[in-house]
């Protein structure tokens, strides 16, 4: 399964009044894995970024005086996202973005037609209704660390979406569960490693009387909590 996290930067927000991409920023997960095969791109836009989205992105035209324009790396764009599921935080703002420039380039059809597109502020409002759900919410409630977002970033955000993401939808993403397709127990691709038989004993360290006493109290605190259900005191044998 290939999933690529998404996200852009503008110079406004509003497509239908001529605003443009000048940043995409790309994170490519091969079965929930990181994989390194990123994509990043500023783009020069063509028109003056308003000085709202300056301050929230810090990009400036200076900077992307010297850039391509998005008919530039269209091809590279479209071939790298095709066939993937796109995962976005609040999806339809991306998209009409990139909608409008692959019109604005002309030959080339909605986004949506070329991959299948997921939105993590769906997700996550049906996830956490009632609560706030942007990115930087997401980040504290599933203690992710975004100390370094100073400003919006595309690439950075979309590190960040991807980490939140595998959060969001089940935890981990370096520890599969399903083995590894190649190599055996202790060979290189293997998620099993075995232990020498010559290694050292593990240590046992024994309760003692003072710790099993407040354990015994703990569980008839329990059982009278419970109108006597305490499983533990009351198992057979």
């Amino acid at each position: 399964m290939r999933q690529i996290v998404l996200d852009t930067e503008t110079t406004g927000l509003e497509p239908s009044l001529g605003h443009r991409i000048i940043e995409i920023g790309c994170v490519e997960l091969v079965e929930r894995r990181p994989t390194g095969n990123d994509f990043h791109q500023y783009l020069q836009p063509d028109r003056i970024i308003d000085p709202g989205a300056v301050e929230v992105h810090g990009i400036t035209n200076e900077f992307l005086a010297d850039k391509p324009r998005f008919e530039d790396v269209v091809e590279d764009f479209m071939a790298y996202v095709e066939g993937a599921e796109l995962i976005i935080h609040n999806a339809p703002f991306d998209v009409g973005f990139i909608d409008a420039e692959l019109e604005r380039v002309g030959g080339w059809k909605p986004l949506e037609t070329y991959c299948t597109i997921t939105d993590t502020l769906v997700m996550a409002r049906e996830k956490h209704p009632g609560q706030r759900n942007s990115l930087d919410a997401l980040c504290g409630r599933y203690e992710i660390d975004n100390s370094q977002r100073q400003k919006h970033g595309a690439l950075l955000d979309a590190e960040i979406l991807a980490e939140v993401y595998l959060a969001m939808t089940g935890g981990q993403s370096l520890l599969s569960l399903e083995g590894e397709e190649e190599g055996g127990a202790g060979q290189p691709g293997s998620a099993i490693r075995r232990l020498p038989a010559d290694r050292p004993p593990l240590p046992v360290v024994m309760a003692s009387e003072a710790e099993l006493a407040l354990h015994q109290a703990r569980l008839e605190a329990i059982d009278k909590a419970s109108g006597g259900r305490c499983l533990w005191l009351h198992e057979p044998g």
